[in-house]
């Protein structure tokens, strides 16, 4: 405890009134709104174009299934009932008096607008709500979906997340993901332009088959340089009946070890925008089906390790931002990939 108390003293991150050294989404969450608030993790019975064959099938290589869906009630239920169910089990955690409610299954915009329409104002019927998040893709940002995004970040505290994982094309490929990163590219400037008051959000996965250190970290410097408003972490788990499960049972794919994830996750940090959110920094695997590594099991000891490495080294956040020379992404090279 008293090492915690020291960290939190010493701490020289602006964002920040506790040890960590980043901008932790609980901190903006008390910051932006005055209290707790709970994200109503949703289904709202969506695919994915890698999966029902507009751009490929099976999903990504790594997903359950249920397309980040799996901590959700089902989709069959109404959305009422479904944060209803939501509510009562994050109660038992904490006490709070805001929500948000979080379409966090498969592509959240994968639909015709009419669909897209009844779900949304349907979560924001709740007298609770401050705001909605919406998971989705860069390559599924449809015009009309454009701007009734635009329409509904007037409206409420809007989050559109964008699944992205690594900048690198022939990572992407290795996954399955079913764009690459120009397509990404077209669609954050899309929404950045048509909806500026929505915030943005992007989706990073660390441990990504036959991908070193150096890439990852030029993952990092390259959304850097988009200054997103948020950023999400992840690490690459591997869940049983996935073609994941199948490359690390056949020895072609090893996991990430604990002391290598947390030191990279350090350096991401310090390349981010100080004022960049951080969204999470590991990730749950439902219970029962994670295959590797163990370690993820354990999410507060990484949290933990993390926050430690940060203040052993005396870095955080957005240190390096302005220590690179040059721009990650120069304009000419950015105008070519968005044509």
């Amino acid at each position: 405890m008293a090492k915690e108390n020291t960290q939190a003293k010493t701490n020289p991150f602006p964002n920040s009134d506790s040890n960590k050294r980043y901008y932790a989404y609980e901190y903006y969450l008390r910051k932006t709104f005055g209290g707790r608030v709970a994200k109503l993790a949703l289904d709202g019975g969506f695919t994915c174009p890698n999966m029902d064959g507009r751009c490929g099938t099976g999903g990504c290589i790594y997903c359950s299934g249920r397309g980040s869906g799996d901590f959700t009630a089902p989709a069959t239920l109404p959305i009422a009932e479904q944060m209803a169910k939501q509510k009562g089990a994050l109660s038992g955690k904490w006490r709070f008096s805001r929500v948000i409610p979080y379409f966090q299954a498969h592509t959240g915009t994968y639909a015709p607008l009419e669909t897209l329409r009844e779900l949304y104002e349907q979560a924001l019927l709740e007298p609770d709500a401050v705001g909605l998040n919406i998971a989705t893709r860069a390559d599924c940002l449809a015009d009309d979906v454009v701007c009734y995004l635009a329409e509904l970040s007037e409206r409420t505290c809007l989050t559109v997340e964008l699944g992205l994982q690594s900048v690198h094309d022939q990572t992407a490929e290795a996954i399955n993901r079913g764009h690459d990163f120009a397509a990404f590219l077209r669609g954050y400037q899309r929404l950045r332009e048509a909806a500026p008051r929505a915030r943005i959000g992007v989706h990073l996965i660390f441990g990504l088959p036959d991908e070193t250190e150096e890439m990852m970290l030029e993952t990092v410097r390259q959304v850097a340089a988009l200054r997103p408003d948020e950023v999400k972490i992840h690490l690459l788990y591997v869940l049983l009946n996935t073609p994941m499960a199948d490359l690390y049972l056949n020895g072609a794919y090893q996991p990430m070890e604990l002391d290598d994830y947390v030191r990279v996750v350090a350096k991401a940090l310090e390349l981010l925008p100080p004022d960049t959110v951080i969204g999470r920094l590991t990730g749950d695997a439902p219970a029962g089906q994670l295959l590797a590594p163990l370690w993820s099991r354990y999410k507060i000891d990484v949290l933990n390790r993390i926050d430690t490495y940060l203040f052993e080294h005396n870095t955080w956040q957005g240190r390096l931002y302005t220590a690179w020379g040059v721009e990650p992404i120069s304009p000419a090279a950015r105008e070519n990939l968005l044509r």
